[in-house]
């Protein structure tokens, strides 16, 4: 079925009393000939769509009519493509990208044996830029406009997003010991402060405090980072309900049974929250999130490679709260597009609940733009084509054979497409990646960096598998 769907500048003029469009607006970009997924709240598509973007934003959206009404500098043929909101990665570590393909050796315990042992000898402010930027350019490349991400350095992650041009949420990580960016326990507060101060307001980063997890932060640093957000209106990522036993694991008295009635119990569950994994959860666990408007980003690959568990995603977001798509850090799922999770986040949940008719491609692509949007609470901005949100947009080609026939477009997405099937993708009305080819930095550019940090990290990596397979596994 064919939906035509106009939506425009024309409403401002419309409210204003005026109800005719003067014909040849300017533009800064108009993107035409393909088929548009608005994600909006009637879920519609113009098959044969016109997006029309002004500086960052987007000022109309609707049929090939509009091609009548705009020019601009720049136009965009699709090709017969798919047009849609650019895609949300909702939680990351994205310099671990540096270590991708290490400890694959059957290591129980990778987080405290292995990642955390490699992280204490291996980072430092270089690697962690030059590995975000790999990661980044990898994110341009899948569609993928906004991500995520908690980890260290925040402002070298920051600078190297920027110069890819992506958007992200940036949450520089908090624990109880020593770590690169921090000499002493918790000296991520100090550094995040710092953080906050100096991106606050920046059209593309959004800085966050990132408590490592509920085992890892003590109570009183979790109210401390609480508090914070408040004062400076940010949100807090945090890693919660990835293993089943977390609650076993805290420090002091508690009456509570779960890691989310933990955080409710302190005062900390409230809307700035992000979690991350969420896997398990019981009944009323879900009921305090919803609430309390949490974020909540679902893991598939990840949690599946770690055999962490499968989250009650379709749960979640039956219930209408805030959830959105993750691939987790690069070392949990080796990936960091959202192309090759789609298929994962809704087979897993056909799995879990043993029916078929559950998560339909429709949903899915829904989760992977506008439910990450939700979860980051940036909906008024991003995940969806509609006038007055930022133009962050991906072109997916219809042309390669895996993509043929394109009966359901959200189908052939979430079941056919690989990230190398992303043409285009603008971020704030700038164009990112055209024809495949990245626009704001060349990968070759940084390949020597990438072949010097590798060189580097491989004998050490060796040898540390050799001591952490010996390791007892964190869920046992």
């Amino acid at each position: 079925m064919k939906f035509q769907y106009l939506v425009g500048i024309a409403s401002v003029f419309f409210l204003a009393g005026c109800t005719t469009m003067p014909r040849g607006d300017n533009a800064d970009l108009i993107i035409h000939n393909g088929q548009v997924l608005t994600i909006n709240t009637e879920m519609e598509v113009i098959d044969d769509g016109v997006v029309v973007v002004k500086d960052d934003t987007i000022i109309a959206v609707g049929g090939h009519e509009l091609m009548q009404q705009y020019q601009a500098q720049k136009v965009i043929d699709a090709h017969d493509g798919i047009i849609m909101p650019g895609m949300v990665n909702a939680h990351n570590h994205l310099p671990m990208i540096a270590f991708r393909g290490l400890g694959e050796e059957g290591i129980s315990n990778r987080l405290f044996a292995y990642f955390f042992p490699l992280e204490a000898q291996k980072l430092s402010r270089d690697l962690i830029y030059n590995a975000t930027k790999l990661g980044a350019i990898e994110l341009a490349q899948s569609g993928v406009t906004t991500y995520a991400d908690m980890y260290y350095h925040m402002d070298e992650m920051a600078k190297a997003t920027k110069e890819v041009g992506l958007r992200a949420v940036l949450g520089e990580t908090v624990i109880k010991f020593p770590v690169v960016d921090a000499k002493t326990p918790y000296g991520g507060v100090e550094y995040g402060k710092k953080f906050v101060e100096e991106y606050k307001g920046d059209a593309l980063i959004t800085p966050a405090y990132a408590p490592h997890a509920i085992y890892t932060v003590s109570k009183e640093k979790l109210q401390e980072i609480h508090a914070l957000s408040e004062q400076q209106d940010v949100p807090v990522l945090i890693h919660v309900g990835e293993f089943p036993n977390e609650e076993k694991r805290l420090e002091g008295e508690t009456q509570a049974k779960t890691p989310i009635e933990y955080l409710s119990e302190i005062g900390v569950l409230d809307q700035r929250l992000v979690i991350a994994h969420g896997i398990h959860l019981t009944p009323n666990d879900q009921k305090l999130l919803k609430e309390a408007d949490v974020g909540i980003a679902y893991n598939p690959m990840a949690n599946a490679k770690g055999a962490t568990g499968i989250a009650p995603a379709w749960e979640m977001y039956r219930a209408d709260m805030r959830i959105g798509l993750g691939t987790d850090g690069p070392m949990s799922s080796n990936q960091v597009d959202l192309v090759k999770t789609l298929s994962y986040a809704a087979n897993m949940q056909r799995l879990k609940y043993s029916d078929r008719t559950i998560m339909i491609p429709e949903q899915v692509i829904e989760m992977a733009t506008l439910g990450g949007a939700k979860a980051l609470h940036m909906e008024d901005q991003i995940g969806s084509l509609e006038v007055g949100k930022k133009a962050d947009i991906a072109i997916f080609e219809t042309q390669s054979a895996n993509m043929m026939p394109n009966y359901n477009p959200y189908a052939t997405l979430v079941y056919q497409a690989n990230p190398s099937n992303i043409d285009t993708t603008i971020v704030n009305g700038k164009v990112i990646m055209e024809n495949r080819v990245m626009q704001t930095v060349k990968l070759d550019d940084i390949r020597d960096n990438v072949d010097a940090f590798e060189a580097d990290i491989a004998e050490f990596a060796k040898e540390l598998a050799k001591k952490a397979i010996k390791s007892k596994s964190l869920m046992d």
